[in-house]
């Protein structure tokens, strides 16, 4: 049979006419007589199983779309929380900084080594100088952020009684990203 050959208009007019109904009527009338039992349930089984997926991908859409609905709020809810580190201090403040040190507590040994200020002491006679310097880098800049990164006093040191290598960093509060 070819498509060619097929009249369509008439096929159309034939499938909606008003005989059409009643033709659909009788076929499913006869059906049982002509298809046979087996073959029907066979295919109400198939129907009946392509309703339940149906069915059960219907259900299943529905729970996605409320988790979704519900992650979105809960995205919705997040605050922005900004990202905090630590950024070094630049070597030329430090050094600024440690020149002043030096002439304030003359008795002390201070160096600048990058962001980092080193004060150290012949003697412990020399103590409370030390502990005031160090508060001084403590309260030294704007927005600084101290760190001892090594501390000795006494025998532990290997040459002088009292030192201490102090880290100084700046906080940086970013975007999240």
């Amino acid at each position: 049979m070819d498509f060619k050959s097929i009249n369509w208009n008439a096929a159309i007019k034939k499938l909606t006419g008003p005989q059409s109904s009643h033709d659909l009527n009788v076929f499913l009338e006869n059906l049982p007589q002509t298809a046979g039992h087996t073959v029907l349930i066979a295919a109400g089984i198939a129907w009946a199983s392509a309703a339940a997926a149906g069915l059960f991908t219907t259900v299943q859409i529905q729970g996605l779309m409320e988790m979704r609905a519900t992650l979105s709020e809960a995205q919705a809810l997040r605050p922005i929380v900004p990202i905090i580190r630590d950024v070094p201090v630049p070597p030329t403040d430090v050094a600024e900084f440690t020149k002043d040190l030096t002439k304030i507590y003359p008795d002390l040994i201070v160096k600048a080594s990058g962001s980092a200020i080193q004060i150290s002491a012949k003697t412990t006679a020399n103590f409370g100088q030390f502990r005031e310097a160090v508060s001084h880098v403590q309260n030294g800049g704007s927005g600084w952020r101290v760190s001892v990164d090594r501390l000795c006093v006494g025998r532990e040191c290997p040459t002088d009684k009292l030192a201490v290598l102090l880290k100084i960093n700046r906080v940086s509060v970013d975007k999240p990203q």
